[in-house]
């Protein structure tokens, strides 16, 4: 199937080649001409242009948009809108808010034009290990966008089956699942970038206990020196607080155990903010989620070591460098 990939960073560009490597034939544009040229040269369709970009597309056309939310993703779908006709499809697979989703919908849908928003995850990780998709649209329009899906996503795998879902013919546990209509798959990512932060927390916290646990304020019978990154190895291997983040966290720990290439200073990319708007909208009790959130806002300004491995996680799983503090 061919695809249209604007949006050639840390995601988009292991995508394309994901695409590739699964026989799918991928144009690709972004403003940086170097980008175009690098996959070009590894296969993709290069283009000079959204001008370019849009006629190397054959109709229905389809363009999947991977650039960060915000008024980027806002205006790359409405350049994109201007140019494509009746029939085609745009696809947002940034973090965008779920209700821009909803509202682009309807403007593209006075066009004639589809819209679909597929909530990735697999951050830096993914051309090897899959993306898990969480995907919003109509039910044609995705049926229609499948193969690329089933691509992208990371399959079967060595995950054990859920018991009980043997004979289902759902496609969440290959990691793509249409959630419902716009909007539906970015509300999902939405609440799973909640949890994230909540998970990321609760790690960070419990390493930091672990880490003061041979402070001078307590009684020297009390006090453990405690190898972090080997508690961290250990709980990779049948403990019930097993996950991908502790994996990350043990790879962080190991190449440094004290964090001393990390500030602390943990940012946050809004999913969190939206996901304590929609509790608060819900009348749903989140204490962890925003306790979590706010923890980001205290660490630019007090950072602490749980901050420091918050960064540390952020930087493995995503590739997110730390923002420089003023001053």
């Amino acid at each position: 199937m061919q695809l249209g990939m604007i949006g050639l960073g840390r995601m988009g560009a292991n995508m394309v080649r994901r695409l590739m490597r699964g026989g799918h034939q991928c144009v690709v544009y972004t403003r940086n001409p170097d980008n175009v040229r690098l996959l070009a040269g590894e296969g993709a369709v290069g283009a000079t242009s959204l001008d370019d970009f849009v006629n190397k597309l054959s109709k229905p056309r389809a363009a999947w948009a991977m650039v960060p939310a915000g008024d980027p993703t806002e205006q790359t779908v409405l350049a994109l809108a201007e140019r494509m006709e009746t029939g085609d499809i745009i696809i947002d697979g940034g973090n965008s808010y779920y209700k821009d989703g909803v509202r682009r919908a309807k403007v593209l849908e006075e066009k004639g034009i589809h819209y679909v928003d597929v909530g990735t995850s697999g951050g830096v990780w993914g051309l090897e290990r899959g993306y898990c998709l969480m995907i919003g649209g109509e039910s044609d329009v995705v049926k229609h966008l499948t193969p690329v899906f089933k691509t992208l996503a990371p399959g079967l795998g060595g995950i054990s089956r859920t018991t009980g879902r043997e004979n289902t013919d759902c496609t969440a546990e290959y990691g793509y699942l249409h959630c419902g209509p716009n909007g539906a798959g970015h509300f999902v990512k939405m609440i799973h970038n909640g949890i994230e932060y909540g998970l990321m927390q609760a790690y960070a916290e419990g390493f930091d206990i672990l880490r003061n646990a041979n402070t001078n304020d307590l009684p020297e019978d009390h006090r453990y020196d405690f190898k972090v990154a080997d508690i961290a190895e250990v709980w990779r291997r049948g403990s019930v607080v097993g996950s991908w983040i502790l994996d990350l966290t043990a790879m962080a720990l190991f190449e440094n155990p004290t964090l001393s290439n990390y500030s602390g200073y943990v940012q946050d990319s809004g999913e969190g903010r939206w996901t304590i708007m929609a509790a608060i909208e819900e009348a749903v009790p989140v204490d962890v989620l925003s306790a979590s959130l706010f923890s980001r806002f205290r660490s630019r300004q007090r950072n602490t070591y749980a901050e420091k491995l918050l960064s540390a996680m952020r930087q493995k799983f995503g590739g997110h460098t730390e923002r420089k503090q003023e001053g």
